[in-house]
Formats: C-alpha cells, sequence, structure tokens
C-alpha cells in the first residue's frame, strides 16, 4: 500500500520510464467493446489489432493490466493523443488521485483496495482515460481487480450499463473501487473489535504495535478515500460533456458512499485512539494496585525488621559478673525466641487489620 518514487534528478518532464519492478510484468491486454445488441471481448496479442475498434461508435474498453511494456504507452498516447505528463502519472504507481481534464478526453487515477487469500490488505493504482467513445483503464497487476461484478453486468446486459456511454462505464468502476473498501474497512473493523474484548478481558497483553498498525493502514486509507471525494465532486460538476447528466446522477451516489467511508474511517481511528488510551489506563490502573500491595507488604515488614535488627545486635546482659539491666530482655529466657517471634506475628496482625480498617487493602 505504501509507494514512494524516486525521480531522477533533472529528468525531462513526460519521460516514460517504469519502475524497476513494474519491467517485470508483461502487460496483459483485454478489450470489451459493445453496444445494446453487440458484445465482443478479447484478449489483444497485438497492440496493432485495437486500431479497428477506435472509430466505431460503440462503446471501447481497452483494460491494460501491467505497465512494464512501454511501446504500449506510446502507441496509446499516440492514437488517442494522450498528454505525455499524463503517461508519465500512469507509470507513477504513487500518485494522489486525482482527475485532470485534457482538450477530448478526462484523466482519473485512484487506488483500489482488496484484500487477498491471505485476507492480507493489497492496493493498486488505476489510470483512466476517458473520452467519448472510449475508456482505456492501465493497471499494476494482472492477477486481481475489483472490476469483475462490472464485466458480469456487461455480459449479461443487466442493468442499464449496455445502454450507456464510456462514462457510465468509468462511473461504473470507480463505483466498483468505492465500493470495494467497505469490505477492507470491515476486515479492519473485525480486528480493532478482537483486540478491544481482548483488552476488557485480558489488559496484560501489550497491543500497542498491533494498534499503530492499525492506525497506518487506516491513515493510508483515508489518503486514498479525501481526495476521491473530491475526483467524483469533478466529475460531478464537469461541464466538458464528456459526463452526461444520466450519468452525474448516478455520480452522486458515488460521493454518498466517500462521505460514508470518510465517517467510517474516522469512527475507527477514534476507537483506536480509545483503545490506546484504555490500555494505558489499565497499565497505570494495575501498576498502582501492584505498588500498592507492594507498599503494604514493605510496610508489615518494616517493623519486623527493626525488631529482628535490634535483637541482632547481641547485647550482654552482664559484664564480669555485673548485670546490666537495661540491655536485652529474654536475652537468656528459654521462651525468648518464640516470645519475639509472637510479639512480631501480633504486630503484623495489627498492621494488617489497621489498614484494613483504612481501606488500604
Amino acid at each position: 500500500m505504501f509507494k514512494t518514487r524516486n525521480p531522477i534528478p533533472g529528468e525531462s518532464p513526460g519521460t516514460l520510464r517504469p519502475r524497476e519492478e513494474l519491467e517485470r510484468r508483461p502487460p496483459v491486454i483485454t478489450l470489451i467493446e459493445y453496444d445494446r445488441g453487440y458484445l465482443e471481448e478479447r484478449v489483444i496479442n497485438e497492440k496493432e489489432e485495437l486500431l479497428p475498434h477506435l472509430d466505431n461508435q460503440r462503446v471501447t474498453w481497452i483494460n491494460i493490466d501491467g505497465l512494464g511494456d512501454i511501446d504500449v504507452l506510446r502507441a496509446l498516447g499516440s492514437r488517442f493523443n494522450l498528454h505525455p505528463l499524463a503517461l508519465e502519472d500512469v507509470l507513477d504507481t504513487s500518485q494522489r488521485p486525482k482527475v485532470e481534464q485534457y482538450d477530448n478526453y478526462l484523466f482519473i487515477v485512484a487506488h483500489m483496495l482488496y484484500l487477498d487469500h491471505g485476507k492480507a490488505i493489497c492496493g493498486e493504482q488505476v489510470s483512466m482515460f476517458l473520452g467519448k467513445n472510449f475508456l482505456i483503464t492501465l493497471q499494476e497487476e494482472a492477477e486481481f481487480d475489483v472490476f469483475e461484478p462490472v464485466r458480469a453486468r456487461i455480459r449479461a446486459a443487466n442493468g442499464t450499463i449496455r445502454k450507456m456511454g464510456p462514462d457510465y462505464l468509468a462511473y461504473a468502476l470507480l463505483d466498483s473501487i468505492i465500493d470495494y473498501y467497505y469490505p477492507v474497512l470491515e476486515a479492519v473493523g473485525a480486528k480493532i473489535e478482537l483486540i478491544e474484548d481482548h483488552l476488557v478481558d485480558v489488559p496484560r497483553t501489550n497491543p500497542i504495535g498491533e494498534l499503530h498498525g492499525h492506525k497506518r493502514a487506516l491513515s493510508q486509507i483515508r489518503r486514498f478515500i479525501w481526495p476521491v471525494r473530491d475526483l467524483v465532486n469533478f466529475l460531478i460538476h464537469e461541464e466538458s460533456g464528456i459526463i452526461t447528466k444520466g450519468t452525474k446522477v448516478y455520480l452522486r451516489d458515488c460521493y454518498d458512499h466517500t462521505v460514508q467511508l470518510m465517517d467510517l474511517v474516522e469512527s475507527y481511528r477514534d476507537v483506536l485512539s480509545g483503545l490506546m488510551d484504555l490500555y494505558l489506563s489499565a497499565v497505570g490502573i494495575r501498576t498502582n494496585e501492584i505498588m500498592r500491595v507492594l507498599t503494604v507488604i514493605s510496610s508489615v515488614f518494616i517493623p519486623l525488621t527493626f525488631i529482628a535488627g535490634v535483637y541482632g545486635m547481641n547485647f550482654a546482659r552482664e559484664v564480669d559478673g555485673k548485670r546490666l539491666p537495661w540491655n536485652m530482655p529474654e536475652l537468656y529466657s528459654p521462651y525468648g525466641y518464640i516470645g519475639c517471634l509472637l510479639f512480631m506475628l501480633a504486630v503484623a496482625i495489627f498492621q494488617i487489620v489497621y489498614f484494613k480498617k483504612r481501606r488500604w487493602l
């Protein structure tokens, strides 16, 4: 989820330079072309196969999984007159979600999140070029995306997607990206609830690292969702005509979902802060209880140690046959040892009873 970019100082703007890890992933190009009564879906092996599909009046959706082939991007940029800066942003996969308006198309960047087979949170950047009759989407990975429900609706001709243009298709993809934030946040929320239950039942376990990890993940998710809200708002008020009025009605619902997601993220962040305070309070209370018990034990043994120390000085009762009356009583008594222990026990019992009356125990 966390990606950084290391640009080359002095590099010319618009230079297409793929990231090193992307060069190892050859792109997979799929074409979906449809209208109300027509559908074609297939994998494109050569970029020249796209040319016959670019000038018709059907909706053409070109999806590229993998960004390792610069020639494909250059060919698309040349054919659709895509700006080099936009193509550079496609390869910079640490982009902030945004929308940029050009003469004949809109350039949209978003981040999709999903749970992999191990229930770990994964994310990747999705770039879109939206024109009057086409939609080009570019993804980092070919293994998984969140667009399969949209493809299923196109194949089944369910709803209005086959009756609308590429702007509605772009809305459907954005809506799918946003909808997949919900299960990701629900997974984070379930883990937070487990920590909360564990803290209430067994507050001795240290959850600081786990809480910090969830807080960091929520901060990153918030960083993805917050600009998406502005992105959708821009599309709602877009005036170039690429987004039709009918699609803008659906985008309002998409905007509502982003607001709900932001509220959910903030709620979880507040819960995490509360759990952190709860844990620190529990640790403080337990520490105070331990210190109180240790203080009471020390208070009980202080006078006993004093008595044992005094009797341990072993002063003699007589010197040269002369008795010393002020020295150690009962030093030579046959019951002196037992009497001293009983006296010490009485002192300890008195202290414990006194502490309980004062509610220190």
